[in-house]
């Protein structure tokens, strides 16, 4: 069983989903790009129930509300709205365990306030988003990024309604990594429903959502300043691919480096870049061993 939680924000609330008893170990999870808190809904029923899972959705996404009309969407924004809800829930010291982008604000936070933060789980994540290696390129991201908005906010198309079918239809079309019961899980909470059908409640302009990406010297560092247990686990059929991370390029080639120095090893299991949800036992086991065992050595 879980609870509904709202907690007020300048605009409007950000909303989460909490499961376990409220004076457990605080456990804050963090959702993907474009999904929402639904996405742990298999997952954290086979953790360990002396936690206290707290999964928020963040700004634009699920039942969270929108961002004021003219406002972009920033990667740090979301590392702000995570600064929120620990106010507001008054945690002083946390888990985080994120999905996808959800582990590079879980990174970024754990960066910004080491203090905070006791251990941090990444699901087929590094903690990092990567910097475009050419600097024409980066310019190019940024000024895709404005464009992108100003266009949208041009069109002002009224959101899109479709049959449960084909809203789930689509959304698994756009991801590949789903499966159709992942796909109608995440839709529970990523739509609602409307006379003419589902309309989809994430805010479209969080498609543009202005990176903060790091470069190779800025990543290394920052592994540097991580001072807290880490554990990060990669699909075998997931988007790192990490078995292939040696081959792709010398970022990546350097980071891997950097992680074999501080922090030892990355788990990789089989699965896809959704294997939290779609198939939550290959994962459970990982995870529950990580949270309960209090002197776990770093791993990367």
């Amino acid at each position: 069983m879980f609870s509904e939680l709202k907690f007020p924000v300048p605009w409007g609330h950000v909303a989460a989903k909490a499961w376990g008893p409220s004076e457990g170990h605080p456990v804050l999870c963090l959702h993907g790009w474009l999904d929402n808190a639904n996405t742990f809904d298999k997952l954290i029923p086979l953790l360990p129930r002396g936690c206290y899972y707290v999964a928020m959705d963040f700004s634009g996404h699920g039942l969270s509300s929108h961002r004021p009309a003219g406002c972009p969407y920033h990667f740090l924004d979301y590392v702000t709205d995570v600064r929120r809800v620990a106010e507001a829930l008054q945690w002083r010291r946390f888990t985080l365990m994120g999905h996808s982008m959800g582990g590079a604000v879980a990174g970024m936070f754990c960066f910004l306030y080491p203090e905070m933060v006791d251990k941090l789980i990444l699901l087929e994540s590094l903690g990092f988003l990567l910097a475009p290696e050419d600097t024409e390129a980066w310019l190019k991201s940024k000024r895709r990024v404005i464009d992108m908005l100003l266009n949208l906010e041009a069109k002002e198309q009224t959101p899109k309604a479709r049959s449960p079918e084909a809203a789930l239809q689509r959304l698994l079309e756009a991801n590949s990594h789903l499966t159709a019961e992942g796909g109608a899980i995440l839709l529970q909470r990523g739509a609602t429903e409307t006379p003419a059908g589902l309309v989809y409640n994430r805010d479209m302009r969080a498609r543009v959502q202005s990176r903060e990406s790091l470069t190779v010297d800025q990543c290394v560092k920052l592994l540097q300043k991580i001072q807290d247990r880490v554990l990060i686990i990669v699909s075998q059929d997931g988007l790192l691919v990490p078995h292939k991370l040696h081959s792709r390029n010398h970022f990546v080639k350097a980071l891997r480096k950097a992680f074999e120095s501080t922090l030892k090893e990355v788990v990789e299991v089989p699965g896809s870049h959704f294997v939290h949800l779609n198939e939550p036992e290959v994962v459970s086991g990982i995870i529950s061993n990580f949270l309960t065992v209090q002197n776990t050595r770093a791993r990367l």
